[in-house]
């Protein structure tokens, strides 16, 4: 059987659930997912590509064709998304703007030096999300960056941030498109502090400073990360979770939430339904964390699928802004991409194919035998016919042939770099 007769034998089981197949490709379809753009050179960028990864995040692996400027970082990101069915956004970092080979100082970095970006996401109608880079840098060296008791220090911070927000807006405003902004420090102590609430403290009134200009959210939002620890932070990180749900709270703002920046055995998608009654919208970073934030490529596994369950079971696809955010070296980088990417898009197919109201009404009558049951017949029914449909619809590779596309770009495009 080809592809269309298998969808069309799904398509026929799915409706005896009451679930409309059509309809669910025709909704994952348009939702964006913003892909990382660190992937393809493991967070090296364009300000200092020979210069050491800090900050408590790290890349392993040493696979060969790593991306080496913005044009063969572009190429690759093209053909990871060419493979990748759905709405695509691109996820930057501060150090990957376009200087034209100028030495810009990371505090000065200006709109200006993303209008190639931004010429280039027009181009393939993609969105683009922002990030200022708080690591990496000789002003973050010793671990701390808008908490550090030096006032030089956090006003060096300060500044980028507040550059980051006007070039967040000037991006959204020239694609027409919305531009989350996220920020996540890396501050904090290897071992126990004396002051935590001094250091919060002096996290707050920074954040308090970076967010003093009104900016208009049809062009930027922002949006705060929190982590339990970072390498070189094991004791305390400023940006718990406690303080980012706080600050974000009190003060409009977005708050992300990283799959891997919690405890071994607290998972993510137990934390949407609850913050969405406090935040308006939130932000995620989605990764494989391997008994730490280690950052795996993102798999099909149980909680990516409770993830997207919750998200939709929720209708909260207007307030949950998905982001991806994993970094692996020891594996060809478009792959990476392809396969997290694909991966994420599966979950929220797999969400769409719910039969939520059914199950909604089992659990409000108490009826949570047939709950279970069916959430465990869910299970096997045929949703890889319908996923292979999605992506021959948008007109990507079915199955693993994308696989084989990747193979092709390896040895015609990354052996020879």
């Amino acid at each position: 059987m080809n592809t269309k007769e298998l969808y069309e034998a799904a398509r026929e089981i799915y409706s005896k659930y009451g679930v409309d197949t059509d309809a669910a490709i025709k909704k994952v379809a348009k939702i964006p997912i913003s892909i990382h753009c660190w992937q393809g050179d493991d967070i090296n960028g364009f300000e200092n590509p020979d210069g050491a990864l800090t900050g408590g995040i790290q890349v392993t692996g040493n696979y060969p064709g790593k991306a080496r400027s913005i044009d063969e970082l572009r190429a690759d990101f093209d053909k990871a998304a060419s493979l990748i069915p759905g709405t695509k956004r691109i996820s930057l970092h501060a150090i990957y703007l376009d200087a034209g080979g100028e030495k810009v100082s990371r505090e000065k970095i200006a709109p200006r030096h993303f209008d190639s970006w931004i010429d280039w996401a027009k181009e393939r109608n993609y969105g683009i999300d922002y990030n200022p880079t708080c690591f990496s840098h000789p002003m973050s060296a010793d671990g701390m960056t808008i908490s550090h008791p030096d006032k030089n220090v956090r006003d060096f911070w300060i500044e980028h941030c507040i550059g980051s927000r006007k070039i967040a807006a000037y991006i959204g405003e020239k694609l027409g498109k919305t531009v989350i902004t996220n920020f996540w420090m890396p501050d904090g102590y290897k071992d126990i502090p004396a002051d935590r609430y001094g250091a919060r403290l002096r996290m707050k009134e920074s954040y308090d400073e970076i967010f003093r200009e009104k900016i208009d959210e049809k062009f930027n939002k922002d949006s705060i990360e929190s982590k339990v620890f970072g390498i070189g932070a094991e004791s305390c990180t400023m940006g718990s979770g406690e303080f980012c749900l706080g600050y974000a709270a009190k003060n409009d703002k977005l708050l992300t939430l990283d799959t891997g920046h919690f405890h071994p055995t607290e998972v993510v998608s137990d934390k949407i339904s609850s913050t969405l009654l406090f935040l308006k919208e939130i932000l995620l970073h989605v990764s494989r964390p391997v008994r730490w934030d280690s950052d795996h490529v993102v798999i099909f596994d149980d909680e990516l699928r409770a993830i997207a369950c919750e998200i939709l079971r929720g209708d909260f696809t207007e307030r949950v802004h998905i982001g991806l955010d994993f970094f692996d070296g020891s594996i060809n980088r478009i792959a990476a991409w392809t396969i997290g990417t694909r991966s994420m898009q599966k979950a929220l197919l797999y969400a769409a194919l719910e039969p939520s109201d059914t199950l909604k009404k089992y659990e409000l009558d108490g009826n949570y035998t047939s709950r279970l049951a069916l959430m465990e017949e869910l299970k096997t029914l045929p949703f890889s016919a319908v996923w292979d449909m999605y992506c021959e619809i948008e007109n990507v590779p079915v199955r693993s042939a994308w696989l084989e596309e990747v193979k092709k770009y390896e040895k015609e495009v990354l052996s020879k770099r």
